[in-house]
């Protein structure tokens, strides 16, 4: 029997993404577009550490690999880019990327500052590139969940919000004295600032108070290591919430978020890995997840198929996704975080309530 002849040419090509960066969250990445976004595909990996990029290369079966982003982005048949390097490139590298005509995923933070930001987001606004941040609770099932119930109203006017981060851990940090300064700000409750700004939309961050110590490793409190952190946020619609974070959960990973309104609450986020239940003679028990790629999973895969979608629209003049709500975390999004992110630092070194830089220059 002969095999039917089909037209190839209705087959859209898929998006070709190089990942920059090859650390435990780039590998990550690499992984989901190789394995689990069927319309992209890794295109090239950079790294200067070409012994990591090279065996995660092999791992995925791409062929490209280098020392240099540059040559990610000098290469002509690559779409987009993920930038997973450290943070401190994050805004130069996505100036670079925009001026070579790439579409961006960054992860968070953006930038270290938000003179640095705005550059780096003139420049991709300049381009007419997408930018989309690695805000991935966005794409958790029941933190979309919380969202449709609040744009629906379900909540009423929100008055209290809380969102929380809390890492596992076994009572101590492995590399602590190593974690870069304002880590606890500017990477890890980073993702809870934007949680409430997104579940508090329509409204800015105003004012902030943030208290933080290291509790988990006391020792390294004179060197300026943070391990703990609450901060209270003012918003301009009147509501006030609280974000916390640890850095050590003897339990497992715990990521929960939360509105109170003039008509009930929204909560979401859960504490076990799966609803199952062991009740046994020591008690009640249940699985806790252990790693963010392990509770955020399917977020992780669903941020990076958004981006794609995005980028396959604007490339081949196709509609591009839409909701019930803002679902893609942009270039705003990113200054907006940050903004409070930096505003906690500057409230820790005052030990005072700091007003949040205005929005005015975010982009949409």
């Amino acid at each position: 029997m002969a095999y039917l002849a089909q037209n190839s040419t209705s087959l859209p090509a898929p998006v070709r993404i190089g990942l920059i960066g090859s650390g435990w969250m780039g590998a990550f990445h690499a992984e989901s577009i190789a394995r689990r976004v069927p319309d992209a595909v890794l295109a090239a990996i950079a790294d200067p550490n070409l012994e990591s990029a090279g065996a995660l290369a092999a791992t995925l079966g791409t062929a490209k690999v280098t020392a240099s982003a540059e040559d990610i982005l000098a290469d002509p048949e690559i779409d987009a880019v993920i930038i997973a390097s450290p943070a401190r490139f994050h805004a130069a590298l996505t100036t670079q990327a925009a001026a070579a005509g790439k579409h961006v995923f960054c992860e968070k933070p953006a930038a270290q500052g938000l003179d640095e930001l705005d550059a780096a987001l003139a420049a991709v606004e300049a381009a007419g590139v997408h930018f989309q941040i690695g805000f991935n609770r966005r794409y958790a099932a029941d933190f979309q969940a919380a969202k449709q119930d609040l744009t629906a109203g379900l909540a009423g006017q929100p008055q209290l919000l809380r969102s929380l981060t809390r890492d596992p851990g076994n009572g101590s940090i492995p590399n602590a004295a190593r974690v870069p300064a304002w880590t606890i700000f500017l990477e890890t409750l980073i993702h809870d600032f934007d949680t409430l700004n997104w579940f508090n939309e329509g409204a800015e961050p105003v004012e902030v108070y943030a208290v933080a110590d290291a509790l988990v490793e006391p020792d390294l409190r004179d060197q300026g290591f943070l391990d703990t952190a609450v901060v209270t946020i003012r918003y301009s619609n009147g509501a006030i919430a609280v974000a916390e974070a640890n850095f050590s959960a003897l339990y497992g990973y715990d990521v929960r978020g939360e509105v109170f309104g003039s008509k009930g609450m929204v909560q979401a986020g859960r504490a076990t890995e799966t609803a199952a239940r062991r009740y046994t003679a020591d008690g009640l028990t249940a699985d806790t997840p252990r790693l963010n790629v392990e509770l955020f999973r399917d977020a992780y895969t669903d941020e990076l198929a958004d981006f794609t979608a995005v980028v396959r629209s604007r490339r081949d003049g196709t509609p591009p996704p839409s909701g019930d709500f803002a679902l893609t975390p942009g270039a705003a999004d990113a200054r907006r975080a940050l903004a409070v992110a930096l505003a906690c630092i500057e409230s820790v070194k005052q030990g005072a309530p700091v007003a949040v830089p205005a929005a005015a220059k975010a982009r949409v």
